[in-house]
């Protein structure tokens, strides 16, 4: 596997691959990865000949106050899992061969609509960097498909969005959300917690799980909404939001329906914020 940091030397290896008629799969990161990216790597290399995985942590996702400057960066370690998941390129940029004019005065893309709620609202400004940090990426990259994970449902729906709107030549596909045994979600943000909060985290998921059994039954959305969060406080958890909206769009369902929902939740648990989510169908 090489790693590349500069983006003329990897354009030149991608030409490469296209004039041999090779398709190439990709896979963003930020970095530190776990499980949950070895899986998205192992979809792209099924579907594609070569596969560029990039770890980059993109300062124009994270807020103010949020955990830029102490988000774990383990290059080395990344770079021998990539290896050994046989990767092919792994692209490590630094922040000035995404951002040549700072990343305050980047030109940036904003997706209407999608980015204005749940996340979005609780986080100003996160779908805009995680946008335009894609999009540099892919024109950087040239990928022919590019792989995310669904534990992030919402901003896998903005890339959606955004490569649709913007017609770019990029399928995107989606990997399922890899857990831990005890149901909680592989993220990189676990290892914040302290040893009594890992073992109430599951709650998360099991909260998730009990929310869509009770909707199957016949209940109704909303009611299940607020029961959902009041059962994730008297657990510890401060919630931001743990809301039922439509997949395709996270528009908010019709009192009466009952397809195509999806159930999205963000806590903290701690000084640690805690994401995920569980589709109804």
């Amino acid at each position: 596997m090489q790693t590349v940091t500069d983006a003329a030397a990897l354009r030149a290896t991608v030409r490469g691959w296209r004039s041999a008629g090779l398709n190439v799969g990709f896979v963003p990161t930020l970095g530190n990865l776990h499980a949950g990216h070895y899986s998205l790597l192992k979809l792209a290399r099924a579907r594609a000949d070569r596969v560029i995985a990039s770890v980059f942590v993109n300062p124009t996702q994270f807020g103010p106050g949020e955990d830029y400057e102490r988000y774990p960066r383990t290059l080395a370690q990344d770079q021998a899992g990539l290896a050994e998941a046989e990767c092919d390129i792994l692209f490590a940029p630094e922040v000035s061969t995404l951002y040549p004019f700072g990343a305050a005065s980047s030109v940036s893309i904003h997706v209407p609509d999608l980015t204005e709620t749940l996340e979005g609202a609780h986080r100003p400004g996160h779908f805009d960097g995680v946008a335009t940090v894609v999009a540099k990426l892919f024109s950087l990259v040239q990928p022919d498909l590019a792989v995310f994970g669904q534990k992030d449902f919402q901003q896998l729906k903005v890339i959606e969005r955004m490569v649709r709107d913007l017609s770019l030549p990029v399928k995107v596909m989606s990997g399922p959300t890899l857990r831990e045994e005890d149901g909680l979600a592989m993220s990189s943000r676990n290892q914040y917690l302290s040893p009594q909060e890992r073992a109430r985290a599951p709650q998360i998921y099991s909260t998730l799980q009990q929310t869509r059994e009770l909707f199957r039954q016949g209940h109704n959305w909303q009611a299940l909404e607020q029961a959902a969060k009041a059962r994730l406080e008297r657990a510890g958890f401060v919630p931001d939001y743990l809301a039922i909206r439509r997949a395709e769009d996270l528009a908010e369902p019709a009192p009466d329906e009952r397809e195509g929902l999806v159930a999205l939740v963000a806590a903290r648990l701690g000084a640690t914020r805690l994401i995920d989510n569980l589709p109804f169908d």
